[in-house]
């Protein structure tokens, strides 16, 4: 019987052409680098550019590495298509910016950490560290941050750092119910899995702001605000409420 990896890394791909080979260079010396059974699950998401040839072409020289096709725009498709294709014991969301180093991995798996059902990456953390981060990216996040507290998640800090890790079993219960495919099923999938009981812990990182992101501040904020409106309303409403 084919054992499973202990360990899935997934990367939501979206027009990545420019900083999808250096993430896979870096995520396959880390996969490489250690003893434990990994698996790469690469999910190109929409792309219009050469981000599919990219990824199946290192897909095609790299044991254990998978490329999965998401026709659907938004990166909450992306990430609930790999999670739920995954066969990891631990489930690793990472983001193709590698804002986050691939070796700080570690601080989110056993025996660094345990007993947890969603480790997220934090900026506000104890511990963490933000390097070059313009002051009005800052903000922006702070003050979105805020509104996450205010209307959904009192318990955390920071809920939208791109790197987490989810076990299988919450991962396979959680995804499911995701409604979300935009920039807020980050906070959908932490809010369900807090009205459920899971336990959810944030690791302090080392985050290093690199130009390029995907998201448009003034374009996608009042977006990202109505979700977390619509995420409270359906929490009331217990249209999460199934079983998990």
């Amino acid at each position: 019987m084919e054992s499973l990896p202990f360990l899935s890394v997934i990367l939501p791909a979206h027009d990545e052409e420019s900083r999808l080979p250096e993430a896979l260079l870096q995520v396959g010396k880390y996969v490489a680098g250690h003893e434990f059974d990994s698996e790469i699950i690469i999910v190109e998401n929409a792309s219009s550019d050469r981000t599919l040839a990219i990824a199946e072409e290192f897909a095609s020289r790299t044991l254990n590495c998978r490329v999965l096709r998401e026709s659907r725009p938004g990166k909450g498709n992306a990430v609930r298509t790999g999670m739920l294709a995954a066969r990891g014991e631990y489930r690793f969301v990472c983001d193709v910016d590698l804002s986050m180093s691939v070796d700080q991995i570690d601080s989110f798996l056993p025996p660094r950490c345990e007993k947890y059902d969603i480790a997220i990456g934090s900026r506000e953390a104890p511990g963490a560290v933000r390097l070059n981060e313009p002051a009005y990216r800052h903000l922006v996040g702070r003050v979105f941050n805020t509104m996450v507290r205010w209307l959904t998640l009192p318990q955390l800090q920071d809920t939208q750092c791109g790197f987490k890790c989810f076990t299988d079993e919450a991962a396979q219960a959680l995804f499911p119910l995701q409604k979300m495919n935009g920039w807020t099923f980050d906070v959908e999938i932490l809010a369900i899995a807090l009205r459920k009981g899971r336990r959810v812990i944030e690791v302090p990182i080392r985050w290093r702001y690199f130009p390029g992101s995907k998201i448009h501040v003034m374009r996608d904020s009042f977006q990202m605000a109505l979700d977390l409106l619509t995420i409270r309303r359906r929490l009331r409403r217990g249209e999460y409420d199934q079983k998990a």
